[in-house]
């Protein structure tokens, strides 16, 4: 594949969308629409080894309130770990001395270049400072034992894929990093 051109048809904080025309390998020439992102943090943030904190946030693009794992787009130049511990400390009010990365994943890679990377986030602290949600965050946080969240996917309570991922990046029968 080659690219011809691309034109970008939106800017925003969190995210482009460009159309790149392509010619194919096989002669043909499409345009691809593809989703840029700086890339993200998933944190297993883990008060105890057989606890998780799941946070309940209203998510605007499906209409209802969820349980997820906290997790946070990388500022500009910021470093995947340092992210980490930021939005740890900011979704869920304490700091992890102890940050371990687990994985990295691509959410939807038919269309998006978003790299959503995993840290298990443990010895967790009160924060040294001031810490601030962003401006469109209403964050409920939740310590639940990993069976009960476990439960919450079974009933489908969790709908979030980054969520089911990460706590079978933690079960005894899920995928090891």
């Amino acid at each position: 594949m080659k690219r011809v051109s691309r034109r970008v048809i939106y800017r925003g904080r969190v995210l482009r969308l460009e159309a790149d025309r392509v010619r194919l390998d096989n002669g043909r020439t499409v345009t691809l629409d593809i989703v840029r992102h700086r890339g993200s943090v998933v944190l297993l943030a883990q008060p105890s080894p057989d606890e998780i904190v799941l946070i309940r946030q209203y998510r605007y693009a499906i209409r209802r309130w969820i349980w997820e794992l906290p997790a946070g787009s990388l500022d500009a130049g910021e470093a995947p770990a340092r992210a980490a511990r930021r939005e740890c400390a900011e979704e869920i009010g304490l700091e992890p001395r102890r940050v371990q990365r687990l994985t990295t994943l691509y959410p939807t890679p038919g269309f998006c270049d978003e790299k959503m990377i995993f840290y298990r986030c443990t010895d967790l602290r009160t924060p040294r400072g001031h810490v601030e949600l962003d401006p469109d965050e209403a964050i409920e946080p939740r310590v639940y034992t990993l069976a009960g969240a476990s439960r919450l996917v079974q009933r489908r309570e969790i709908v979030d894929m980054k969520t089911v991922v990460g706590l079978a990046l933690l079960s005894r029968r899920g995928p090891r990093p």
